[in-house]
């Protein structure tokens, strides 16, 4: 196996983009990995999320992490220190910023599982033994670490360049576009488009200026909801834009501790479908407010309503964290809504309990009607449909 700390020292030099790559390739191989375990695990669960077959579900998790260090030694092995040193580099030349130590700290913590990862994969097991399954198992964290992070090393490493970025326009011009940008946006003709950060913490944003008909890409330096913002280039197209412009940097993410491939078990929990399923096959008012209380209920376990409520809350922390005028605006709307979903969950309750209390059922002559009629014997003659009326109207 190729050394894991790098590439033979005879070799050339692998370039930045190359480095770059490997990381990329290794990250769709883990993603492509994980969908398929994913698809495997959904074959041993029954239709509310429940395992019904442990050794299936252990299975595909072995083979799971068998894939994952196979495709770490063949894309990540041979660069990663190499990758890591290049980000570092570049991480030196960018401008001041607070997100700058974050960043440091992910890659001293992809440093350290590329070492945990180098010295297990030096030492292999007997192939397919308990000990190789055991090894597989215990890289998953770190394999995953890089498959989460690897892009912020890879996007560092393949940073254009760590100087200050110069704005296309200055001066007299700039201001002149500025005002012409503003005006369009009052008028609502100031369409976005693209948006990122560049290296110094500041958003870019593209958007195309719309004036009698005609439409011009400009790029805005600053919050385009708040006043402040200013038009720093117009060009011919977005390449033209992304040639001139800062390069964008890694997004971030909405809780530091969240995994793609380090998800918690699925909680079983009924669909909406079922619950109506429930109260549509139901003969008591039981029947259906158990299935009203499920849409409520609380805890693990927890019902579609309560479900809808933490979306709504988990995406209104979302836009409240772009930290944008229109991201805090729709963060407080989002909030209001899951206020009115908790609302309704308790008035749903309530209907549901005072339903369960009418002690009711189904009156009989609500009869119901088969689905499968009753044919004619196999030796009777089918009965011959009716003439037409002789006054019937001939059209």
């Amino acid at each position: 196996m190729t050394p894991a700390n790098g590439l033979p020292h005879d070799g050339p030099l692998p370039t930045t983009p190359e480095l770059a790559s490997s990381a990329s390739d290794f990250r769709s191989l883990m993603a492509v990995i994980d969908c398929e375990t994913e698809a495997a695990l959904a074959m041993t669960r029954d239709r509310h999320g429940r395992t019904v077959h442990a050794g299936a579900a252990a299975t595909a998790r072995v083979c799971r992490d068998k894939a994952a260090a196979e495709a770490y030694t063949t894309h990540l092995a041979p660069h990663a220190e190499a990758l890591l040193d290049a980000a570092r580099r570049a991480l030196d030349r960018l401008p001041p910023a607070r997100h700058l130590a974050g960043w440091r700290a992910v890659l001293d913590g992809l440093a350290a599982s590329a070492a945990v990862i180098r010295h297990v994969l030096d030492h292999p097991p007997d192939p397919g033994s308990p000990a190789e399954r055991a090894q597989h198992a215990s890289l998953w964290p770190h394999l995953t670490a890089w498959a989460d992070h690897g892009s912020i090393a890879s996007d560092l490493a393949d940073q254009r360049d760590g100087q200050p970025h110069t704005d296309p326009l200055t001066g007299e011009e700039q201001q002149r576009w500025t005002e012409r940008a503003q005006v369009a946006q009052r008028g609502g003709e100031l369409d976005l488009i693209e948006s990122w950060y560049a290296a110094d913490g500041q958003p870019i944003t593209l958007a195309y200026l719309v004036e009698d008909g005609h439409s011009t890409l400009v790029a805005l330096r600053g919050d385009p909801g708040v006043p402040g913002w200013q038009v720093i280039g117009h060009f011919p197209h977005e390449y033209a834009a992304g040639k001139a412009l800062p390069a964008p940097v890694p997004p971030g993410v909405l809780r530091p501790d969240v995994s793609r491939f380090n998800r918690p078990p699925s909680v079983p929990e009924l669909s909406h479908q079922d619950l109506i399923r429930d109260v549509v096959e139901g003969h008591t008012a039981g029947d259906a407010s158990n299935a009203l209380l499920g849409a409520v209920q609380r805890g693990y376990t927890a019902g579609p309503m309560v479900r809808l409520q933490e979306l709504l809350e988990t995406s209104g922390q979302f836009a409240s964290a772009l930290q944008t005028a229109q991201g805090r605006q729709i963060g407080a709307r989002l909030s209001a809504l899951g206020r009115q979903i908790e609302f309704l969950t308790r008035e749903v309750e309530e209907a549901a309990e005072d339903l369960g209390a009418t002690v009711a059922v189904l009156p009989p002559h609500r009869t119901p009607v088969l689905r499968a009629r009753p044919r004619p014997a196999v030796d009777t003659t089918p009965p011959t449909p009716p003439r037409a009326s002789a006054t019937a109207r001939h059209r």
